[in-house]
């Protein structure tokens, strides 16, 4: 017998061998049924795998925060797709089929790109694939074999030979269809259930444009039919609310074919953009920040000092200057460095808290640019607090109090994750174990629960990232916290200690917004281009009746204009129905229709856009009462 530990710490005794979906049964046959793969010590396992000694388990199911269960559930949904594809295209080459955050992809080698018939071909085999309710199996052979098996594949080839000699290669069969994989999968088709193929696209094999391009097919798929439903109708929702069709719309911001990836702002856009930041200056100076500006070009020699130049330098553009080598940055730390080590500080002087609006630019593929999402220019809300090492888990914690305090005031949910040292990192094993011991105990101090993120922090130290959540339960990483203490040991940072002598400063990177750019296109998505009052780039749109009342609207505007009401006049000669309507379409928190008794009275008819209308008004009394909404936020 062995004994395992679930998740809730309870234990239960099996017999040696027992597969997970048997350990499943034991505890459930609900469970059983909705089991999708599990957890054995921390590696994640096949249904099928067999338990041989004492361990810890978790078994994984399509629940909704379960992303390892999600996994395994998309992963067998694509091997269904490329079974269908591989009936209906015989010819087919296999690239690869990841499950991914929302659903999966399979990339095919085809004479030609996918149309939509085809796609609907694919879908109703894939619906016949999971009716026939096909056992999955999972089989290994040695690399001769392998390689083989796979002889029709070249893909599946090139992807064989890099992996380790002697390694035995895991396959996945079901019914009249194998494939190469690693796992894990559910036990046949038939478990799943309620399948959508949602977009293809041309991708390069590898990302790597040098590469041939193939056809990549994105579908999505669920236990039940009505999940697919929800899912495919805030797909539609988020349509509506895409942030460059109602960027372009509410006049926002353009991308212009002569500069991709380099996002204008337009006027309406600019004042989004000025009250964001007027909001940030604001709040990081009642944190005790003071801000910097560093520049946007620095030499090459800065950048391989700091460790980017070996990091990051496929993602930097260059300049030469004099015949000297520059790099145009793509983060600001390093300039941050520089204005720490301009002044020599005591102990005394630290913490300091240096922000920084600091426009960076990193080249990206044409092919991952998206809108404000994605872009090759943007503007990062960087700060860099230096300290004292027991100022650490302080500073850590402030940094926390100050993100939950910006993401609550846009009503943004969040979620925490502690990413740890990656493969390509710099610095000590003492020194990474400190920083990470560090990050996990202020989380836990704050009573703060968070994800593990193992090998996905930054190179120079681990992070704390946030995840953001909006109106339609998409995820979005925003805010970072990262502690490091390699770049002030290459840049030779000090302070003078109480002792008076020289000591090394912690260093801390942070960014709340995470670029200003993108979180402007969350905003415009999460709100649907309806901003709240204070954010909104047109808090007030007055609207006369007729000609004969603009006089009057314009006395409204000059008061509204005086007490920093952003407001505009329509002063069209089209009919008032027709004005409101516009108005509603420009998502303008309030409209102001003047007539003859509002110009008799000096009042205003108030109509807004949450409630309707609101009745005729006072102006005086009305302003009072916008101020103190704008005031609020």
């Amino acid at each position: 017998m062995v004994e395992i530990t679930l998740k809730d710490g309870a234990t239960i005794k099996v017999e040696k061998g027992s597969t997970i979906l048997e350990i499943a049964k034991k505890i459930s046959e609900g469970l059983a049924r909705v089991a999708t793969c599990g957890e054995v010590d921390g590696e994640v396992q096949d249904l099928r795998y067999q338990v041989q000694e004492d361990c810890k388990l978790t078994i994984h199911t399509f629940a909704k925060e379960d992303l390892e269960g999600k996994k395994a559930y998309w992963h067998t949904t694509s091997h269904i797709m490329a079974q269908a594809v591989k009936r209906i295209f015989p010819d087919v080459k296999f690239a690869i089929g990841p499950s991914i955050d929302d659903g999966f992809y399979y990339d095919f080698d085809v004479e030609t790109p996918f149309t939509d018939e085809d796609k609907e071909k694919i879908e109703e085999e894939m619906k016949k694939i999971i009716k026939e309710d096909l056992p999955i199996e999972r089989f290994s052979l040695p690399r001769k074999e392998a390689l083989e098996r796979m002889k029709d594949q070249p893909y599946k080839q090139e992807l064989i030979k890099e992996l380790p000699e002697g390694e035995e290669i895991s396959f996945y069969q079901q019914g009249d269809f194998t494939d190469l994989c690693a796992g894990p999968h559910l036990m046949s088709t038939g478990k799943v259930k309620a399948v959508k193929i949602l977009t293809s696209s041309g991708a390069y094999w590898r990302g790597n444009e040098k590469n041939k391009m193939l056809q990549r097919i994105y579908a999505i798929s669920f236990p039940k039919a009505s999940e697919l439903q929800e899912y495919l109708d805030i797909l539609e929702e988020a349509k509506k609310r895409d942030h460059k069709k109602l960027g372009k719309e509410l006049e926002l911001f353009m991308i212009s074919p002569e500069g991709p990836g380099f996002p204008f702002f337009l006027p309406k856009g600019m004042v989004l953009r000025n009250v964001l930041e007027d909001f940030w200056r604001k709040i990081h100076r009642e944190h005790g920040y003071v801000e910097i500006k560093t520049p946007m070009i620095l030499n090459e020699e800065l950048w391989h000092r700091s460790g980017h130049w070996d990091h990051y330098k496929d993602n930097m553009y260059t300049t030469k200057i004099d015949d000297v080598d520059y790099g145009i940055k793509p983060m600001n730390c390093p300039g941050g460095m520089l204005v720490y080590k301009h002044n020599m500080h005591s102990y005394r002087d630290l913490p300091i808290r240096a922000g920084e609006l600091g426009l960076v630019h990193r080249h990206e593929k044409s092919g991952e640019l998206n809108g404000l999402f994605r872009v090759r220019c943007f503007t990062q809300d960087d700060a860099h607090i230096f300290c004292l090492p027991e100022q650490m888990e302080a500073e850590i914690a402030g940094v926390i109090q100050l993100v939950d305090e910006v993401y609550s005031l846009f009503g943004f949910p969040y979620k925490v994750e502690l990413s740890t040292r990656p493969e390509d990192s710099m610095g000590s094993d003492e020194l990474w174990n400190m920083a990470e011991t560090t990050l996990k105990k202020v989380l836990e101090d704050l009573q703060i629960p968070y994800e593990l993120n193992e090998g996905d922090g930054a190179f120079y130290g681990p992070k704390i990232d946030f995840h953001i959540k909006d109106c339609l339960g998409r995820s979005w990483q925003c805010g970072t916290v990262q502690l490091d203490f390699q770049m002030p040991e290459r840049f030779d940072l000090t302070y003078i200690g109480e002792d008076g002598e020289k000591h090394r400063p912690v260093m801390l990177h942070r960014v709340i917004f995470g670029s200003i750019e993108r979180f402007i296109g969350i905003l415009i998505e999460h709100f649907a281009g309806a901003f709240p009052t204070w954010l909104a780039p047109v808090q007030v749109k007055i609207l006369p009746i007729s000609e004969k009342h603009l006089e009057y609207a314009q006395k409204v505007y000059d008061q509204l204009f005086k007490e920093g009401i952003r407001v505009e006049i329509d002063a069209s000669n089209e009919k008032i129905g027709y004005k409101i309507r516009k108005t509603q379409l420009e998502k303008v928190p309030y409209m102001l229709v003047v007539g003859d008794k509002e110009q008799e009275n000096g009042t205003v008819a108030v109509r807004s856009r949450e409630k309707g209308d609101e009745g005729v008004q006072v102006l005086d009394e009305w302003i009072t009462v916008l101020n103190e909404e704008i005031c609020k936020k």
